[in-house]
């Protein structure tokens, strides 16, 4: 049985970059890093805990014709990954994704359902969510 049965998957106009950017103010892990030989990204694995997401660089393959990066529709996202950090480490996972230059959308905040959280945009202008509530722990959802 896989980790997670439910896998987000972001395209990028430069993903090398997004690629070690992601890393090093996420604190993502990269898994597997396919580059075309023009070294565009053609498929990527990052880890974070038990979760993945896969990137790739946008391109005009079959697939790459259903998918826009934020910065084609106006910075608008459809949809934005929801990641758990451990509660002790919030606001240093905040803090290293400020000073890596992540756009704060939503500061560092205690929620009334659990936990805390905070929102940012990545340099190509994806929306990421970060929050110690764990909708998986069912003692916090009693």
């Amino acid at each position: 049985m896989p980790k997670s049965t439910i896998i987000p998957t972001l395209r990028y106009k430069n993903a090398a970059a997004a690629t070690d950017w992601l890393c090093h103010a996420f604190g993502f892990h990269k898994k597997l890093v396919m580059p075309h030989d023009d070294g565009s990204i053609a498929h990527a694995q990052l880890t974070y805990g038990d979760g993945m997401l896969m990137l790739s660089s946008e391109g005009d393959s079959e697939y790459g014709k259903l998918v826009a990066v934020p910065r084609d529709l106006d910075n608008i996202v459809t949809q934005s990954p929801y990641i758990i950090v451990d509660d002790a480490k919030m606001e240093s996972h905040y803090l290293n994704a400020k000073k890596a230059g992540a756009v704060i959308a939503l500061e560092l905040r205690k929620e009334e359902h659990g936990g805390q959280s905070y929102s940012c945009f990545d340099p190509e202008g994806h929306l990421w969510n970060f929050g110690s509530y764990d909708p998986w722990d069912d003692s916090e959802n009693a």
